[in-house]
């Protein structure tokens, strides 16, 4: 990833909120086919005593499983918030017209090993987890115990389980900072405007941080 370092982002807390916050990945792995993507839902495993592993799981009719091997190299790519930049924002486009458009957006680039379980135990942790995760802001929570065991059984017999033991988590923060306060402040006003109120609070945060 290009990452000048004025768009770096080194605090690891930030990784992981942008993980939790956007937890729908994209996998990268290179196959005897060429590269592939896979998009599925990641939960982060924090682990004081040794390296931070993802989570996650794929139909067993998706091939990627079968065409890794464990241990293999990959790349898991999570994005936060993004969008336009419009340079009619920035009041300093009235005054010299120097402005031109961009595109601001958060990514962390998660690089590590990928290790295949093929594991009912493994599997049913990994799905109960992500709906304990993904359910608790619901009025009544949908828990694996609310289907019949049988089906559950059955469900989870028809996946495979992914873990990705991370080695280096890369962030990338490209929020105006390279603009001054006046038209970063525009953008800021101009995104609120088009109702993009998740990156115009990214930029007020790296403002305050910064």
């Amino acid at each position: 990833m290009y990452l000048p370092q004025i768009f770096a982002e080194p605090r690891i807390e930030e990784f992981h909120r942008i993980i939790r916050e956007n937890s729908l990945g994209m996998l990268v792995t290179n196959t005897a086919n060429g590269l592939e993507a896979n998009h599925l839902p990641f939960l982060l495993d924090e682990r004081p005593e040794r390296a931070d592993v993802l989570i996650a799981h794929v139909a067993r009719a998706n091939p990627i499983w079968c065409e890794v091997h464990d241990g293999d190299p990959v790349l898991v790519v999570f994005r936060g918030v993004d969008g336009y930049i419009s340079p009619n924002w920035y009041p300093g486009k009235q005054e010299t017209h120097r402005r031109v458009p961009t595109w601001n957006y958060e990514v962390v680039h998660a690089h590590g090993t990928i290790h295949i379980h093929d594991d009912e135990k493994f599997v049913r942790g990994v799905v109960g987890r992500l709906t304990r995760q993904h359910e608790a802001d619901q009025p009544t929570p949908w828990k694996m115990s609310d289907a019949p065991r049988d089906f559950m059984t059955e469900e989870l017999s028809h996946i495979i389980g992914i873990e990705i033991r991370l080695s280096c988590l890369q962030g990338k923060r490209k929020l105006n900072q390279h603009h001054n306060a006046q038209d970063r402040e525009g953008a800021i006003r101009g995104l609120e405007v088009c109702g993009n109120y998740g990156l115009a609070q990214a930029m007020k945060d790296s403002t305050q941080t910064s």
